[in-house]
């Protein structure tokens, strides 16, 4: 008989985490999985490969409490052998909500130090009391972000560990390299949903130093900093567009010369990685998830200073392409070699199996 896991997350919009909660069900046929959301909506479509998908539809976040309720009530009625959360909100429910009996699995998928969510004070109040309560075995997308978990909530960890994010080498792999894919232009990428944790006014800001260079930035994602980040464009005069959202993003990046990302904070970023794969050069911001994930096959600035992001983007625009193709297949084997889907699905298989008390 398949054990069922129930897998709780905020909502199916398309982001790192909800895209590999999707990916990683499609990959574990041997289980009966359901998903369960606060909020409405499914960007993934037939990508959601589960037998049920429960949407809880709270309003808001004042409406939490009644999450408590149905939560509870679901998992009553479905009896799964596994429960298996992602982000904040979704664990705290499931903290107070599962029985005991059954095992809880809290995937943490950022630095909680840098985050902005956990830069309130409730919130690190909430995930302390509830984790004292109701120990999960807590699964990290890094090594930092592991160390940092326990030690900013002053937390004694019960049983945790690693597992990488992944990347699909299938999918996000080299194009036949051009090198005059854009004449007389240098043209960069910007990869992510418009919201604050990807800063792009700083690569904004960036990019106004060199109005006077052939060198441009297209940014692809949707986000509620649309209209902002517009206005500073407008404002600054940057050569910069903002493209929106294209579901053949394995295509169009690798039509460009170099990818950038200037986050303030991250987990283990899906976009780098799948940048890695493309074997796309990267110049990204110097915070400690983009260095473990790259080590020395990128290159960074830091976000002290928009000059210093300017000046690479010119050095790089002048320098010998090869100088990038060789940072950039670097960046493909590590990829490769570290942050692949069957790494992670021999991590997460095992992890599953230990939770449920089955041998190897």
């Amino acid at each position: 008989m398949q054990k069922k896991i129930v897998h709780f997350i905020f909502n199916l919009n398309r982001a790192g985490a909800e895209t590999m909660m999707v990916r990683v069900i499609k990959e574990l046929p041997e289980y009966e999985h359901i998903v369960v959301t606060l909020f409405p909506g499914n960007h993934f479509g037939d990508e959601l490969q589960c037998k049920k998908w429960v949407c809880l539809n709270i309003r808001s976040l004042f409406t939490l409490p009644l999450a408590f309720f149905s939560f509870r009530k679901l998992v009553k009625s479905e009896k799964p052998d596994l429960v298996h959360t992602h982000l904040f909100w979704p664990t705290l429910v499931a903290r107070a909500s599962v029985p005991r009996k059954i095992p809880v699995i809290t995937t943490i998928h950022a630095f909680i130090a840098t985050s902005g969510e956990y830069k309130r004070w409730y919130i690190r109040f909430l995930d302390t009391l509830s984790y004292r309560f109701r120990k999960t075995i807590i699964v990290v997308v890094a090594k930092g972000a592991l160390e940092e978990y326990f030690s900013f909530l002053h937390l004694k960890p019960w049983k945790a560990c690693v597992l990488y994010t992944f990347v699909d080498t299938d999918r996000f792999h080299p194009q036949p390299i051009s090198p005059t894919r854009h004449p007389g232009v240098f043209k960069l990428v910007a990869v992510g949903a418009l919201r604050l944790q990807k800063n792009y006014p700083y690569i904004i800001k960036a990019m106004a130093l060199l109005k006077d260079k052939n060198i441009e930035l297209d940014i692809y994602g949707i986000g509620n900093l649309q209209n902002e980040l517009q206005q500073l464009i407008d404002t600054t005069g940057a050569k910069v567009y903002l493209k929106g959202e294209v579901n053949n993003i394995e295509q169009v990046v690798p039509q460009y010369d170099l990818f950038v990302m200037s986050s303030t904070y991250e987990g283990f970023s899906l976009g780098i990685l799948e940048a890695m794969a493309m074997r796309m050069p990267l110049l990204i911001s110097d915070i400690a998830s983009f260095k473990e994930q790259c080590e020395e096959q990128a290159w960074y600035f830091s976000l002290d200073d928009v000059q210093d992001a300017a000046t690479q983007i010119v050095t790089l625009s002048e320098a010998d392409k090869q100088v990038l193709y060789a940072k950039a297949e670097a960046g493909r084997q590590r990829a490769i070699a570290n942050f692949t889907l069957a790494h992670h699905m021999r991590g997460l298989r095992k992890i599953y199996n230990e939770a449920l008390g089955i041998s190897d």
